[in-house]
């Protein structure tokens, strides 16, 4: 479900994409150290464009390293690290721990079975350093499954457990910021449960698998439609994200708000134009 939070790279200045490479290879970096391959595993650019908003409100600095890993072993990677990267880290593996955890309890996946038994001791010392965060996870992926099991088609209830999840990882600190980076977090959440379920439309009714969006498919305007809500959510995001007071790194983050998040929207409407040609 993630993969969507990511830069448009060519509207993208090369300094700043340099930046948000190291960030995001500093959030590897991270979670090999802390959590071994398996958290490696977890990586997303959506924790990446977590990690750069909350460094840039709280003006934490981020520590310049320079190491080289699997991808890239002959030349060294630029990162960039700071507290909230761990912060960002064992929030990528909380989540990953819970869903497999549902996967388990629901379809009985064996592999998911498996994978979570290897990360469930570093999950737990996450789960006793960030109760609420976990609560809240573990909430909202449940309610989440109650409503495929119901195959609600209730499209604000299902992305709002979405919503909910990420609102509360958007909360690093509980200050004066809290309210505004909650409601970011909330739409954005929205907006990438949407473009998950919008991209999977036709696999999902094909397997007779759950989708909110199921319901419209058979609209002559049903990309419209769709594009229209996810509009919505994105704009709602980002006129939070503009009462911020973000100085640095505001330009890779509006890249990311106003263009990178619709990248994989354009990829999966030229899919479907050249399938159906």
């Amino acid at each position: 479900m993630f993969g969507y939070v990511t830069v448009c790279e060519p509207e993208l200045k090369v300094k700043d994409l340099k930046k948000y490479r190291a960030y995001y290879c500093g959030l590897c970096r991270t979670l090999k150290e802390d959590y071994g391959f398996m958290g490696q595993m977890t990586l997303t650019y959506d924790m990446t464009f977590a990690v750069i908003l909350l460094s840039s409100l709280y003006e934490t600095i981020a520590k310049h390293e320079e190491h080289r890993c699997k991808v890239h072993p002959v030349k060294r990677q630029h990162m960039l690290r700071n507290e909230i990267t761990s912060y960002a880290a064992a929030m990528n593996v909380l989540l990953a721990y819970y869903h497999m955890e549902d996967d388990w309890q629901d379809d009985h996946k064996v592999s998911s079975l498996m994978t979570k038994s290897l990360i469930q001791g570093k999950a737990k010392k996450i789960i006793e350093k960030y109760p609420r965060q976990s609560k809240v996870i573990q909430q909202s992926l449940r309610e989440l499954g109650e409503c495929e099991r119901e195959n609600s088609m209730d499209i604000d209830r299902a992305a709002g457990c979405f919503g909910r999840l990420m609102a509360e990882l958007f909360v690093w600190k509980e200050d004066i910021w809290e309210k505004t980076l909650r409601k970011m977090g909330f739409y954005l959440g929205k907006f990438i449960y949407l473009m998950d379920a919008y991209e999977d439309i036709d696999d999902d009714i094909a397997n007779a698998c759950y989708n909110p969006f199921m319901q419209f498919r058979e609209r002559e305007d049903f990309d419209d439609y769709c594009k229209q809500i996810l509009t919505m959510m994105i704009a709602e995001c980002s006129r939070e994200f503009e009462k911020l007071p973000i100085l640095t790194h505001a330009e890779i983050l509006r890249n990311i708000l106003y263009s990178g998040v619709w990248c994989r929207y354009e990829m999966i409407q030229k899919k479907r134009k050249q399938k159906d040609a």
